[in-house]
């Protein structure tokens, strides 16, 4: 069984001047019956990468299989066996739910119907609305029935989240879900981390158009140290000089400290064993503490280490 996409030595370059390089030499390779995540900053090259996968853009080197297949050669077969997602999806705002999915099943040879359709999404009270009264969470669940009605093998979902309040999230999550039940394939681009800690069985980290790391959530986080994450901030140390990191690095079961928007963030095993020699360290230093967390390391704090900001940082 090939895998569900190959991508080797991708490049993609934009003439101008300079030229932009949003992809540069990237390599993937999704496994059929995965749920696969593309992770990166907004401009890090995931939504141009999963572009030229669907078909949409061309690339300007590197080779792009999708379930056994390329494009160019292949592409009313791929057509069929994919459904897509767009980040941003425009459909016909005069026309019903149920008519704009009977449309899109029209587009395929075989497919779902569209009441078993908006079943899956939760849009059946909805059938004869018009799409330009629906809510923007009943778009994007809309946008993903359109990926599905054609019975897709592979999804490609690009920032199906994004905008959407907690309860339109959790509720595209069990769409996802429920379609990996199946057996079928999902490559996801998100910038929320807990989404893809939630939803896929590995994920790429994409930064500056180049993948820099690859594995489960499970374990890119392990490869922090350790699993939990204490973030103090203080008010003042050592007549207001700022507090170094690594004052705090030697303390018992921390493996690393680090400054981070007016923060110490220490990566640590045990806390209960660091916290009491925190405190004690933080005195002897004479600085005031103004508040203190802890939490489960994350995707996130991943990041943070391999390129020095934050996935949200533009």
């Amino acid at each position: 069984m090939p895998p569900a996409i190959r991508v080797q030595s991708l490049v993609k370059r934009y003439d101008g001047k300079p030229p932009v390089e949003a992809v540069r030499g990237l390599d993937l390779l999704v496994e059929q019956g995965e749920c696969f995540g593309l992770l990166g900053p907004n401009g890090a090259g995931k939504t141009t990468t999963i572009e030229i996968v669907e078909g949409l853009l061309a690339a300007t080197s590197g080779e792009v299989e999708v379930l056994g297949r390329q494009w160019a050669t292949d592409d009313a077969e791929i057509r069929q066996r994919i459904g897509i997602s767009l980040q941003e999806t425009r459909l016909s705002e005069k026309l019903s739910v149920r008519e704009t999915l009977t449309l899109f099943r029209s587009f395929y040879h075989r497919g779902i119907e569209p009441d078993e359709v908006m079943r899956r999404v939760s849009l059946e009270e909805k059938a004869k609305a018009w799409v330009g009264k629906l809510s923007g969470g009943q778009k994007q669940r809309l946008a993903v029935a359109c990926a599905l009605v054609g019975d897709p093998e592979l999804l490609f979902l690009d920032e199906p989240t994004t905008g959407l309040d907690p309860q339109s999230r959790r509720q595209l999550w069990n769409i996802i879900r429920d379609f990996r039940r199946q057996g079928r394939t999902v490559l996801l681009t998100t910038h929320y981390m807990d989404e893809a800690e939630r939803l896929c069985d590995r994920v790429a980290i994409v930064n500056q158009g180049r993948v820099i790391a690859l594995g489960t959530p499970r374990e890119l986080i392990a490869t922090l140290g350790g699993e939990h994450m204490i973030e103090l901030t203080l008010d003042e140390c050592n007549d207001h000089e700022r507090l170094d990191p690594q004052a705090l690095a030697d303390l018992p079961a921390v493996i690393s400290a680090r400054a981070e928007d007016g923060q110490v963030c220490l990566a640590v095993t045990e806390p209960h064993l660091v916290l009491p020699a925190l405190l004690d360290r933080l005195k002897q230093l004479q600085c005031e503490l103004t508040s203190l967390n802890t939490r489960h390391a994350s995707l996130e704090d991943v990041f943070v280490k391999l390129a020095g900001r934050h996935l949200t940082d533009e």
